[in-house]
């Protein structure tokens, strides 16, 4: 796929503001400083379009992009943060957890892991509740390029491990960089797969 057109729609607190779409969306979620801004951006060949921050939890809102006026993209905010009050976490679970449960046109989730780190209990919660929410989901390995082949096999294999403890079969996964661009082409081309299937079942 190539990234012709990618622009900001809207940001908004709740699902039920979204903009309204017979597009198929694909959202993008992680823990903060997980480098989701960072992949977005690589992934739709801007600079700055999501914007990134030294700052984790930067990202507060539910925010729309149009991509070659085909589909949506999503960046959500980032989960497991520390620094902020149980209220506000309590209310940007709910917030996220209605729109992953409610937006109708949302194809899949892609759920990024820090491949540098074991897994932590909030990446290991979040992608469990998709398991019992029988939620569509895609797992996606960040900052491939801070490792050698040995260091990243290896973590991924035991962050593979463990979510097997739980799961029968993992969801497809991919292995990226923001920085050199690894599996960038192929989560593009996951995305374009997916959209003709939408096409088809839609016409």
């Amino acid at each position: 796929m190539i990234i012709k057109k990618a622009e900001f729609l809207s940001s908004n607190t709740t699902y039920t503001k979204c903009p309204k779409s017979d597009k198929p969306e694909y959202a993008f979620i992680g823990r903060s400083n997980v480098g989701k801004s960072s992949l977005i951006n690589r992934l739709l060949g801007r600079k700055n379009l999501a914007r990134v921050s030294a700052t984790p939890g930067k990202t507060r809102l539910i925010n729309h992009f149009m991509i070659n006026d085909e589909w949506l993209l999503v960046d959500l905010p980032g989960y497991g943060y520390a620094k902020i009050s149980k209220k506000e976490r309590e209310k940007w679970e709910l917030m996220i957890h209605e729109y992953l449960t409610k937006r109708e046109n949302l194809v899949s989730t892609f759920i990024l892991l820090d491949s540098r780190i074991e897994l932590k209990a909030s990446d290991k919660n979040m992608i469990n509740w998709f398991g019992e929410n029988q939620l569509p989901l895609t797992l996606i390995f960040t900052k491939s390029d801070k490792l050698n082949a040995n260091q990243l096999n290896s973590n991924i294999a035991a962050i593979k491990h463990e979510l097997l403890q739980e799961w029968e079969e993992l969801p497809q996964s991919f292995i990226t960089s923001s920085e050199d661009g690894t599996g960038c082409s192929e989560v593009l081309n996951f995305i374009e797969a997916n959209n003709r299937v939408w096409d088809a079942r839609n016409d």
